[in-house]
């Protein structure tokens, strides 16, 4: 299967041959993720073709830029400090659309393929996340709230940084690969692809995922979501029926 989608971007590819700029033909190895029992994580394949004008890659080498991006979603982080031998929370902020999950890969180190400024726009890296705060917050305290839910999400495996992972061959195939973990939120992903040349970005490309729980723990998210009151008594009749029946076991033994 792979390799037919392989076949059919380099026969899209020839067709583009006529354009006057560098064109991407990107595709994942998945679409559609589904999260049910026992999920434990998935990896995802991102790869593609490069179309060059006249079909020739330049003499110049070209890097690539890969960012997945998960659902956008409001967050609020708060401070915990430690006052007279007691942790309490303190200082607070909330940020309207912080990426359930981010990674980026990329061919190169991101500051030997651009500027600062260039990567910034792009949002090129971890340190380069563009958040929106809710409210006003002074600089330096949002910079210090994103570093720590940067942070937070990167120990949790949701938000990564791969630099020098994306493999490029004879100029005009290229591959990456990302690992999703088990607590990835679900909804629309979106894995874009950037061109990059001399530190200017020349083309870009999108594709959507699907990420979607499926089977029972679709049911239980639902019920949590719709059904809040049914799903509690639901909850409760289980650990009593659990406790039950561990109790006649372990008497049993």
């Amino acid at each position: 299967m792979m390799w037919l989608r392989l076949l059919a971007l380099m026969l899209g590819a020839s067709l583009l041959t006529a354009a006057t700029e560098p064109v991407l033909v990107p595709e994942v190895s998945q679409r559609d993720i589904q999260i049910q029992y026992g999920f434990t994580g998935a990896e995802l394949l991102l790869f593609g073709a490069i179309v060059y004008p006249g079909g020739t890659p330049p003499s110049r080498e070209s890097d690539i830029v890969v960012i997945l991006k998960g659902p956008p979603q409001s967050i609020i982080l708060r401070e915990k400090q430690k006052i007279a031998g007691i942790w309490i929370n303190a200082a607070s902020t909330e940020f309207r659309s912080a990426p359930g999950y981010y990674a980026v890969a990329s061919s190169r180190p991101i500051d030997k393929i651009v500027d600062k400024r260039t990567a910034a726009i792009y949002e090129f890296g971890l340190g380069n996340l563009q958040l929106s705060p809710a409210g006003s917050i002074d600089p330096a305290e949002q910079r210090r709230f994103l570093s720590g839910l940067v942070d937070l999400n990167t120990r949790e495996g949701l938000y990564k940084q791969q630099e020098g992972s994306v493999e490029i061959l004879e100029g005009v195939l290229y591959q990456a690969r990302l690992s999703i973990p088990a607590s990835v939120p679900t909804g629309t992903y979106t894995a874009e692809t950037f061109l990059v040349r001399d530190g200017q970005v020349l083309a870009a490309a999108v594709r959507e995922i699907e990420v979607r729980k499926f089977g029972f723990e679709l049911f239980v998210a639902v019920m949590a979501e719709y059904q809040p009151f049914a799903y509690g008594v639901s909850a409760v009749l289980i650990s009593l029926a659990l406790g039950w029946l561990g109790g006649v076991v372990f008497r049993k033994i």
